[in-house]
């Protein structure tokens, strides 16, 4: 792999000019092509922000989109253009074929290194989108879409914060005006859509397939204004058009030494599939306790959740390997360790955590034992500036290395750094 320099055992990976930003596509697709030979990257340095594709050995880059136009405003991109611009919630990438997909402008379409774009359908009027997901197999495309009432508002004088998310409760908004979401699920050649299912009263941002089962679709509630903790995380089984709520209240949590009872008051996030389709990973944090992850079985409906100590109070995300080993970007701290203080208020969500976290983690659980093993790999230092400097690592696919984001200067880049 080329090496521009290192710091700090981090390597950049992120390509000249310098003054422009780069990062990882979103957590939630790898970002690495399946021999890791490439990774996939939006980087602005044309003045827009497009996807490129890396050659990790020999440093050449290929750009796959041609937006001209900016941002398109989508869920955490607020302040960007209706229906004008790349939405970067929106790309994502099937590593296996190395196709990307993207909804440029109001456009759902895909590239690839071998051929140009192709559009494969267009986004109805009045819908706002998030982040995208496509199926393992390769064949279906979902896109979460919520009724466009949802981010009617004008950034610059009733937005807040860096990123002018609105100063209303958006989910309160759902709620009191019965605002809808839609999975729409598209086939990858033709375009054509499959199927839209409408989930009322909710504000879906995070789809993922299930990696065995293309017709089991894992979403969420995003930023829920009550019942947090059993509001977030659901399934669709298509086949059966079900809507199934994964954490519900209870004290039967397996491997929790602490003894904490899930409730609806808690806060719980990013959740993610592991690699055989059987389990949900999730972290969050209890309403009277510390942070945690946990784990869910949908064959025996069984909870894992395992506590962090109570000093681990600094946000963070975690992302697993094929082995089930996990990786995060926050919470770690030494015992003697004075933290720096970041200037980041203005991208406080509705988490409880704060978000000056510093490392690079590996991190191997005992869901069991209820126990998490913490190697530090490095400082990502990042400032946690809006939703493009949260460091977001990822494992490369044999699971040697982790690619993650970080700015700390002015511009955000991409850096791995080795898991070994």
């Amino acid at each position: 792999m080329e090496q521009k320099h290192s710091l700090n055992g981090r390597i950049l990976i992120s390509s000249e000019p310098e003054e422009s930003n780069t990062q990882l596509l979103y957590f939630t697709c790898s970002s690495l092509a399946h021999n890791d030979e490439r990774i996939y990257m939006m980087s602005d340095k044309n003045g827009s922000p497009n996807v490129v594709v890396r050659d990790l050995f020999e440093g050449t880059e290929q750009m796959l989109t041609n937006n001209t136009k900016g941002i398109l405003k989508s869920y955490v991109y607020f302040d960007g253009t209706a229906r004008e611009g790349l939405g970067k919630a929106s790309v994502c990438l099937d590593c296996e074929r190395e196709i990307i997909y993207f909804i440029q402008d109001d456009k759902i379409c895909r590239s690839s290194r071998e051929g140009g774009i192709v559009v494969l359908n267009t986004v109805p009027d009045g819908r706002m989108t998030a982040f995208t997901h496509v199926s393992s197999d390769g064949k279906r495309l979902c896109v979460p879409m919520t009724d466009g009432r949802i981010l009617d508002y004008d950034p610059d004088t009733e937005g807040s914060g860096l990123d002018k998310r609105p100063i209303y409760n958006i989910d309160g908004r759902v709620q009191e005006e019965h605002l809808n979401s839609y999975l729409c699920v598209y086939d990858t050649e033709s375009g054509a859509l499959l199927f839209e299912k409408t989930v009322p009263n909710c504000w879906i941002t995070h789809v993922q397939f299930n990696p065995q089962n293309p017709e089991l679709i894992m979403y969420n509630h995003e930023w829920p204004s009550l019942d947090c903790g059993i509001r977030r995380i659901w399934v669709y089984d298509h086949q059966q058009d079900t809507l199934c709520r994964i954490r519900v209240e209870g004290d039967d949590t397996l491997g929790n030494p602490g003894g904490y009872v899930r409730k609806a008051e808690d806060w719980v996030c990013h959740e993610m599939w592991s690699d055989d389709g059987k389990t949900i990973i999730y972290h969050g944090g209890y309403a009277d306790g510390p942070a945690m992850v946990g784990r869910y079985e949908l064959s025996t409906k069984r909870y894992w959740e395992i506590a962090l100590p109570d000093d681990y109070d600094a946000y963070g995300h975690f992302t697993m390997d094929h082995q089930g080993n996990l990786v995060c970007d926050g919470y770690f701290k030494y015992p003697w360790e004075v933290k720096k203080v970041y200037e980041n208020s203005t991208d406080n969500g509705p988490d409880p955590h704060k978000k000056d976290a510093e490392y690079i983690c590996k991190v191997i659980p005992d869901w069991d034992a209820g126990t998490l093993t913490w190697i530090p790999l490095c400082k990502h230092e990042s400032d946690w500036l809006g939703q493009d400097a949260h460091p977001h690592p990822i494992y490369s696919h044999t699971g040697d290395r982790i690619f993650f984001n970080s700015r700390m200067d002015r511009f955000v880049n991409v850096y791995c750094v080795s898991s070994r």
